[in-house]
């Protein structure tokens, strides 16, 4: 059987047709197929590397206001048993010879040099043991909050001081006297008087301030005057057992002795947080330090502004955790709260009927988390202030109205 050519032509075109569109339709059953049965890959996760700050124009700002502080305290004359004082080499004959002792007392006790700051060739003599004048004992850092002179630094910068002197950004030496100190939350305040207006710092709102923000920090390490290091927020709400209030913010920003009193900032210039301790096991930065948050420092310093002193609200009952046990056994559905242990006979909390195996859950509607906050709360109070203290009694919640009193001085 004869084809012609144009019929096959067309017949093979055809055929083609049919192949390739079986073709194209496998490929698309197949890509069907894969894509039903093949497992979708979300996007990784993705963040843009935020640029690395500069701190020239917060450290240009704030510097002014930032201080190193010198203190002095008048040390009872040595009484003259007549021997040769050039004998007693550097005033440490009496040590043990003890090398590590002796270099204890010479780099941190002021033996040595003029200022107080170890490693120098000084020796006693006659006058210096009868000299009642005041000795350097401490150097630390502060900051101003007013423009009328006052400022802040921690109490054991100042504690065993009887005459303080504030250096400037500039270098010029001004006197300073005490106005007041918190021991509790290791504050203090100090007043310079008549040169004018200085240059000064806010405290910021701390609350604001998260873990990984950027700070930092001013002050004066080992008298070497002002120095700047910076870093980041750390970790918030720590607990070093310095007491009941502890709440400190944690810094890896480079804080040494020296740098007690002195602030931590933030990006915008404002005070976070005053240099107060490090956690160090050679007694130099491990990048560990802690701060007194801005929003505890702030109500203290004004209070000290003000009377010299702290007035804090008093419960007058002994508080311990609520244990898991413990609070599965009263029926709480958290571990929150503070146990109390005891209530003492004359104290507010007991005449306002709270008794033994109460559970303190809120004041004024504020929930108690544990014992320290618990502290914190009434201690935020002043004397005579009347609150609402809801506590957990026989499976119910009971609130009391208890006027508070004057926490004594040896209680924390």
């Amino acid at each position: 059987m004869n084809i012609a050519p144009n019929s096959y032509s067309v017949t093979r075109k055809r055929l083609m047709a049919a192949v390739a569109s079986v073709a194209v339709a496998g490929a698309i059953g197949v890509g069907a197929l894969t894509s039903g049965t093949s497992p979708v890959l979300a996007d990784a996760v993705r963040v843009e590397a935020p640029q690395v700050p500069g701190f020239a124009d917060v450290v240009e700002r704030v510097s002014p206001a930032v201080v190193s502080v010198k203190v002095k305290a008048k040390i009872s004359p040595a009484a003259d048993d007549g021997s040769d004082p050039s004998d007693d080499q550097d005033g440490m004959n009496n040590l043990p010879n003890n090398p590590q002792l002796r270099r204890f007392f010479k780099e941190f006790r002021g033996f040595g040099d003029q200022d107080g700051q170890g490693g120098g060739n000084r020796r006693f003599s006659h006058r210096d043991r009868n000299n009642d004048q005041p000795r350097p004992v401490a150097q630390g850092s502060g900051f101003f909050i007013s423009d009328d002179g006052y400022l802040v630094t921690n109490n054991h910068v100042v504690s065993e001081g009887s005459a303080f002197t504030v250096v400037m950004h500039d270098g010029k030496e001004l006197d300073a006297k005490l106005v007041g100190t918190d021991p509790r939350t290791d504050l203090a305040v100090l007043k310079v008087d008549g040169v004018g207006k200085f240059t000064y710092v806010d405290f910021a709102d701390d609350s604001k301030v998260r873990v990984g923000d950027w700070v930092v920090a001013v002050g004066n390490p080992f008298g070497l005057g002002g120095t700047v290091t910076a870093g980041i927020v750390s970790a918030r709400g720590r607990d070093i057992g310095a007491g009941p209030y502890d709440d400190f913010i944690q810094i890896d920003a480079s804080v040494n002795r020296g740098n007690s009193g002195g602030p931590t900032f933030n990006l915008n210039g404002q005070v976070v947080g005053i240099n107060t301790a490090i956690f160090s096991p050679s007694g130099g930065s491990v990048g560990i330090a802690f701060d007194i948050p801005a929003s505890t420092a702030k109500q203290v310093v004004q209070d000290l502004m003000k009377s010299g002193s702290v007035q804090r609200g008093w419960l007058g009952v002994e508080i311990q955790p609520v244990t898991s046990d413990i609070a599965e056994s009263l029926g709480l559905k958290s571990n929150n709260g503070a146990l109390v242990s005891s209530a003492q006979d004359d104290g507010p909390g007991k005449k306002a009927g709270i008794t033994a195996g109460d559970v303190i859950t809120q004041v004024d509607g504020k929930d108690v988390a544990s014992p320290k906050e618990l502290a914190r709360l009434i201690g935020a109070y002043s004397p005579g202030k009347s609150v609402d203290v809801t506590v957990w009694r026989d499976g119910k919640s009971q609130t009391v109205k208890v006027d508070l009193g004057k926490l004594p001085s040896s209680d924390k």
